[in-house]
């Protein structure tokens, strides 16, 4: 079959890139000084449970549990083949249903004592296979149930955790603008996405023109934010550990808002399609209809899609703070006190600033969609650099 202009076109967009983020990614590399790490992290090694010295129960305060006193034989690393014995559950609450047998395998963490000698401790469970199969699962039910756009939303999926993982990251970690970061990653993930799943089109186009143009605005809101309720970026343990690591070439309350940025853009990829597909399927079933009359329409859907897109952002944002709001319930904290505390106000700016993002999103994405369909007549002698209007009305 003869390959249409928008098909190379689409071909060079996504080649330029592709090549824009490998050079970024390579212009602003920094080597990881070699500190002697493991390939499990600091300290942190493969073991295989080899025998279970001792096991009985134990009490610790109030509560009784099961422990045991393994030996393990250290799968990798310096000490690779040694055997140490470590304990597990006897001075520290596990899960009391968890017991190891022989074969095993789990992590360890080895420390060298003023003696010399070394000493292993339990560090954590080793979930690599269950993940693994539940990755695998994961894909398969996507291809059976979606198939082709099935399969191209999983290398979307893929393309988007490697910008994230080799070019935000590694940028910010060198010291660069979190936030112009961000929104550089978001416009290379926004375009892969679109592109791979909804092909060369019109309405490709204009959800990524309306997602970056609400990204863009969310970024704006979540700056003005940050800065009037004096947020620091060090509401959480983990902000702390990163400073003390990377000192001043790290841009904590950047950080914050870029992961701001990035967290609404999950929901805003969604919301931004699904709008401008409504707009493009009802002047598909009346051409008629004028520009007020399309965007009043699209927007009762949208409407309905934002009640429903905010309560499930809030809900993801309280399930994920569960653990700590509960703590926070057991002090008997005044709320305005406990609401007060910078790492419960960053999850509320952060469920506050997506939202009105997201609720922004729709009324640009309607818009930019009428536009764009009463105008895609006008437009015909760019439809062979265009695309169509979608692939379902071009198949």
């Amino acid at each position: 079959m003869k390959k249409s202009p928008a098909f190379y076109l689409s071909l060079a967009v996504l080649s330029i890139l592709v090549g824009a983020f490998f050079g970024f990614m390579l212009a602003n590399h920094k080597p990881t000084p070699a500190t002697g790490e493991t390939s499990s992290g600091s300290g942190t090694v493969k073991a295989r449970v080899v025998e279970v010295l001792e096991q009985g129960t134990v009490e610790l305060g109030n509560h009784t549990q099961l422990y045991q006193i393994l030996e393990v034989e250290i799968l990798e690393g310096a000490q690779a083949g040694q055997m140490f014995s470590i304990d597990y559950g006897k001075h520290q609450v596990v899960p009391s249903e968890t017991v190891f047998h022989p074969g095993e395998q789990l992590l360890v963490t080895i420390g060298q004592l003023p003696d010399g000698t070394y000493q292993a401790h339990f560090a954590d469970f080793l979930r690599t296979k269950p993940i693994i199969w539940l990755a695998i699962f994961f894909a398969l039910f996507t291809i059976v149930v979606s198939r082709g756009k099935g399969l191209r939303s999983l290398l979307s999926m893929a393309i988007s955790f490697g910008v994230i993982l080799f070019f935000i990251l590694p940028a910010i970690l060198h010291g660069d603008n979190p936030i112009l970061v961000s929104i550089l990653g978001s416009l290379m993930l926004l375009a892969a996405t679109q592109y791979l799943i909804y092909g060369w089109t019109l309405k490709a186009h204009t959800s990524l023109i309306g997602m970056l143009l609400a990204l863009v605005l969310t970024s704006l809101l979540a700056s003005i934010s940050v800065n009037i309720c004096h947020l620091t970026g060090f509401g959480s343990e983990e902000a702390i550990l990163l400073s003390q690591i990377q000192g001043a070439e790290l841009n904590i309350r950047g950080l914050l808002l870029s992961g701001i940025i990035i967290g609404a853009l999950g929901v805003l990829d969604d919301l931004a399609v699904g709008q401008v597909s409504i707009v493009f399927e009802l002047h598909h079933a009346n051409p008629q209809l004028s520009w007020t009359n399309l965007f009043r329409r699209a927007m009762i859907v949208g409407q309905d899609h934002i009640a429903a897109t905010v309560n499930t952002l809030v809900l993801a944002y309280v399930g994920a703070s569960l653990p700590l709001l509960l703590l926070f319930t057991l002090y008997n904290e005044p709320f305005l006190t406990v609401l007060n505390r910078e790492f419960i106000v960053e999850e509320v700016v952060r469920t506050l600033v997506g939202s009105m993002g997201l609720i922004c999103a729709v009324p640009i994405c309607t818009a930019l969609a009428c536009s764009v369909t009463q105008k895609a007549d006008k437009l015909t002698g760019f439809a062979r650099w265009l695309g169509p209007r979608s692939l379902e009305r071009h198949q």
